[in-house]
Formats: structure tokens, sequence, C-alpha cells
């Protein structure tokens, strides 16, 4: 009996303690209603291409706020202007102006997005906006917000793991003067460091014992190199040249830089060598590509090393004669896997937009390069020989998908073709940036590929320095932002305040990364003669 009743009484004291839960759950519920939702930015503009992220705050009727922009239904009143995704991110599509809403039940917020004819807006970061500096170089291995590379152009980038931006050498200004140059700098997204080299310009290379690190050891100075960052974080440099009474000297020795020390791994210490080629497609210790500047480079989603074509200053013809071999390094041996041994050989572009075995770009230099997220490599104008044999500079473009080559778009006959532009922000299969060469370019975190200026021709026909900014998503071009015509000059802002009217003058020979963000920078380069040089640091927020 007894234990039947303390059963009972602690059966009634339960319910009663989840009656009294239950009330205050129910009373909680009813009481602290979603009265308002405030979206944010409250006002915002963005240009053609761009994205804003916006934020739903509803506040209760306790008095609280909380961020609901997941649980909310977002809707742009104008799609065409700009849609809106699930996550609250519009994208700038079209001139005009939208409304933003955020509805969650019954209660909804807005707010208005101004898409501007204007692209993204750019940042001059760093640098002088005038031309021809000195580099501060500060303490080797040291960062500082006073250090700067000085004015220069033909220098090389990569970008490694980490998201810094590397850069060696080129023709521009040391700590005191001009000259060539063997300076290597890493860019940690705010300040520059002098990681090895001379702060000297026309340093010799101490090349040590082939295939052995070591601190003395480094590259001499030189232009028009090529640089690579592995996925070991590893910084690997190849060939270049330097000027010499008569002529160019042109090399073919590979280097690897590990963050410490510089290691000769292959090709020779002495200039203007011929290549072994060996068996097409066949790797081996004795292949390596002959001496060269102006190749064009890239490196794959498994970590190897490509180099097509490029040219070299033929002593006995006294003039420049241009390849188009398309090598490959495993980290080990050099393959050479596609084009030929031999120079100045013309484009075989086969049927537009179908691979095949024939097919290869002709032989030249200064091209544009970079890789997809499906590990194909691009190609893109550059000077060279077209299909017909005719040189000049070239709009043609090429994937090759590791076995063979397709011709994309531009033309196949005919060099120097003026750009077709279209209209600003609008991608179109008829758009086609112009011939042009030395305008490197970077890909974002979408896969889009972004090509900024170069020398070439604007959409009047005209040559010249370009400073135009154009898309590319895998399939059609979009031109972005920037004058569609010939030498103009840089509208620098505020350093460190993006405007819509900014934009970097017309240049070529400069370098280019693309940082963790996807977002595209730019650094340094050349417009109308040497002397008129650029130590200037870009950024263009793609994302």
């Amino acid at each position: 009996m007894r234990s039947g009743l303390l059963w009972a009484v602690i059966y009634t004291m339960l319910s009663i303690i989840l009656f009294a839960c239950r009330s205050s759950s129910t009373s909680l519920t009813t009481d602290n209603r979603l009265i308002s939702i405030t979206v944010t930015p409250s006002t915002s503009s963005v240009g053609i291409g761009g994205n804003e992220q916006f934020t739903a705050m509803g506040t209760y009727s306790d008095s609280t706020t909380h961020d609901i922009s997941s649980s909310v239904t977002w809707s742009s009143s104008n799609s065409s202007v700009a849609p809106i995704d699930t996550a609250g991110k519009a994208h700038g599509h079209a001139a005009g102006t939208t409304m933003i809403s955020a509805v969650f039940s019954s209660v909804s917020g807005s707010t208005t997005l101004d898409v501007t004819s204007n692209p993204l807006a750019w940042t001059w970061v760093g640098g002088s906006d005038t031309v021809n500096q000195t580099g501060v170089y500060g303490t080797k291995g040291i960062a500082s917000a006073s250090n700067v590379p000085g004015a220069r152009e033909h220098l090389m980038s990569c970008t490694d793991t980490n998201g810094y931006f590397w850069l060696f050498g080129g023709s521009g200004y040391d700590a005191g003067q001009g000259g060539e140059l063997n300076d290597l700098w890493k860019f940690d997204g705010s300040n520059w460091i002098w990681v090895s080299g001379s702060d000297t310009a026309w340093q010799a290379g101490i090349y040590g014992t082939k295939g052995i690190g070591a601190a003395s050891n480094v590259p001499g100075a030189r232009y028009d190199s090529e640089l690579w960052c592995d996925k070991s974080g590893n910084v690997w440099l190849f060939g270049g040249g330097s000027e010499v009474i008569g002529g160019v000297n042109c090399y073919n020795d590979l280097w690897k830089f590990d963050g410490t020390n510089w290691t000769w791994v292959s090709g020779s210490d002495t200039a203007n060598q011929i290549g072994v080629y060996g068996t097409k497609g066949t790797a081996s210790p004795a292949n390596v590509p002959g001496s060269r500047l102006r190749a064009t480079s890239w490196s794959d989603i498994y970590g190897n090393l490509w180099l097509f074509g490029g040219e070299y200053y033929d002593n006995g013809n006294s003039n420049f004669v241009y390849l188009n071999d398309l090598w490959k390094f495993d980290g080990t041996n050099w393959t050479w896997v596609s084009g030929s041994d031999t120079t100045n050989q013309k484009g075989v572009y086969g049927i537009k937009g179908i691979p095949a075995a024939i097919n290869v770009p002709g032989a030249r230099s200064d091209a544009i390069a970079w890789t997809d997220q499906s590990g194909n490599l691009w190609l893109f104008g550059g000077s060279g020989y077209d299909g017909a044999g005719n040189g000049g500079g070239l709009n043609d473009l090429w994937k090759f998908d590791g076995t063979s080559w397709t011709w994309v778009s531009g033309a196949d006959i005919g060099v120097w073709q003026a750009g077709i532009y279209g209209t600003k922000g609008i991608a179109s299969a008829s758009n086609i940036p112009g011939a042009r060469r030395s305008a490197p370019g970077s890909v974002d975190n979408s896969g889009n590929f972004w090509l900024f200026g170069g020398y070439g021709i604007d959409s009047l026909g005209n040559g010249g320095y370009l400073n135009d900014l154009w898309k590319f998503d895998g399939t059609n071009w979009t031109w972005i932002g920037g004058p569609d015509v010939v030498d103009q000059p840089g509208v620098y802002g505020t350093q460190g305040t993006a405007s819509p009217l900014n934009v970097p003058g017309a240049r070529a020979r400069f370098a280019s990364w693309t940082d963790k963000s996807g977002n595209f920078w730019l650094f340094g380069g050349r417009t109308g003669y040497y002397s008129d040089a650029f130590n200037d640091l870009w950024l263009f927020q793609v994302q």
C-alpha cells in the first residue's frame, strides 16, 4: 500500500512539472513573436558580374534579434537585373535596380540593390602611381609594409598552395638603378617579403652541384623565364634570357626553390643550348627542352609542370625563331608530348571544337595560359604563326586535354585580328579579345579565366597597349570592363579604396595572380618604351 501510494505521489508531481514545462514552452512560443525583418546592407551597389551577400535579421517581441538568413525565403523583384539564391547572395547580371526581399511566415523586409554598368571595382593596393620607381627591399626574409619591388617588366609569377604570390626577376629597377634582376619576392596578401637573390642588378648565377640545394645557390639575373608553384609549395624556374652585345643569351636551366634554398635540377649552366627531345611521349633523364624565353607554362592538378613554345635568338639568322613543342616535367624527367622539334611551324587547326591527334597550335611566344578545374590546359594568342604560316599577333584559343589539342575559337587564318567586344557585362559566342601577347591571366574559384591588357589590337583595329578586362567561362568571353581602345591611362583613385572609376593603365609584360578567395591581382609591367615601367599593385575583387 505504501509503495503504491508513493508511486501515485511521484506520478502526480511529474505530471505537474510536465504541464508547467509545456505551459512555459507554449507561453514562450506564443509571446515571443517575430515582428519585423531587417535586410542588410540597407542599400548596395555592385557592377555587372558582381555578387552581394544579404543578411536577414529578425526582431522579436521580447526585443531580441536573431540572424534568420537561412530560414527566410529570398526573392528579387527583377531577376533579370540581379537574381538571388536561397542563401541570400545576389548576382549582378544587368544594369538596373531591383528590390531584394526576405520573407518568413507573414513578416517581410526588403532593401534595394543597384547594379551599375561599371564592372566590379579595381583597388590600387600598393606601389607607386608614377613610373620607374626603385625597389625598397628591407631586410631579407622580413615582411614590412614599406617593402615593394622596383618597377619592372618581363617578370614571372605564380601562386602557392597557401595563397602567397611569388615573383622573380625581370627587367627593371633594383634598389638604385635599372637592369636585369634575380630577386625573388613573396606577397602574403598584406606585405612584400624579399626572399632571395640580390638587390643589385646584373648578377651571375651560382649553380653549385646539380641536384643539391645550397644556401649560396641562386639563378642569374634574367627576364621572360617561366615560374611555377607546385602542390608541395616549391617554386620552380625555367629558362629566360639576358641581353648581351649583338643579341640575347637564352637559357634552359631548371631550378627549384624549397622555401630556403635553390637547387639546380636540370638543363645547362651555359646559354643557348639545343633541346634533347628523345622519343615523343616517352620520359627520359636525357631529355631537356632547348634554351628559350617567353614560353608558355602551366601546372596541372596532378602537380606536373608543362611548357609550350617560346622563342630563342638564332645567331645564324640574327633574329628570333619560334617553337611549338609541348613538354611535361613530372618532378624527375622531361617528356616531349606534342608539337615539332623544328622552328617556325604553322598551326594545324582541324575542325573548330573537335579534338584531333594531328592538331597543334603554331609556333609562338608570349601566349596566355591557364589550367581549368578539370585539368585541361588552355592557350590563347601570343605572337607567332597562324594556320597559313602568316606571322604576327594571334587571337586563337586552344584546349589540350592531356592527349589532343582542340581549336576552340578565334581566327585560324589571319594575324592581328581586332577584338569583338559586344556589350559590356554580357557573354556572347561572338565575343573574342583581339590578338594580343604578354598578358598573363588567372582563374577564379568558379573556374572562370580573367584576362587583362597586353599588347595587341583593340575594337577599332588599332595596335597598342590595352587595359581591357575579360572573363572566359569555359564557353564564352565577356568584356567586363576597361576601355576597348588602346593606350589609355590609369585611374588610381585613393590607395586602398575600391571604386568603379578605377582602372590600371594600359600595359603588358606584368605579373598576375589569383588569391584564395578567387580575386584577381596584377603587378608592374610596362607601357610604351622600357623607361615606362610600373610597380603598382592592383586588386580586382571577383568574388
